[in-house]
């Protein structure tokens, strides 16, 4: 168990619940979840939070879980990648956004040595790469 997980639950209750609500989409659900008190640092039984799980194509969910305190680097331990590696390849502009606003790294590689804007340029994601060149000064 990785020394930040010790003493978490390893699934269940509302870490569990978060997850699956930001996987899905569901803001209200999230939003209820966070001010009910769920921790947007938890994980799910498969160690992932729910910044990492969530559905990219919902800024909002991005934004509330933000907003509570997720951190917006952290990294799948096997892949290295982060949630802007994930909102790159996909495409999703807003996501992107709203993640480098809140801090997010746009510099990080991940397992295969690739940054964000590499994902996007393989992907076609022509306005993610535009960005990405942008806010790095590339």
């Amino acid at each position: 168990m990785r020394e930040e997980n010790k003493g978490m639950p390893s699934g269940g209750g509302s870490d569990e619940g978060l997850t699956s609500a930001a996987a899905r989409g569901l803001v209200e659900k999230v939003r209820q979840l966070l001010e009910a008190g769920a921790d947007p640092n938890g994980v799910n039984r498969f160690g992932r939070r729910a910044i990492q799980v969530m559905m990219m194509g919902s800024a909002r969910v991005a934004e509330l879980l933000l907003l509570h305190g997720a951190e917006p680097n952290c990294a799948d331990p096997a892949t290295l990648t982060r949630p802007v590696h994930d909102a790159a390849r996909e495409g999703f502009l807003d996501t992107l956004v709203v993640l480098h606003r809140a801090g997010a790294r746009l510099d990080v590689r991940d397992a295969w040595g690739r940054l964000p804007v590499d994902l996007a340029e393989e992907r076609g994601h022509r306005d993610v790469a535009e960005y990405l060149r942008a806010a790095t000064g590339d």
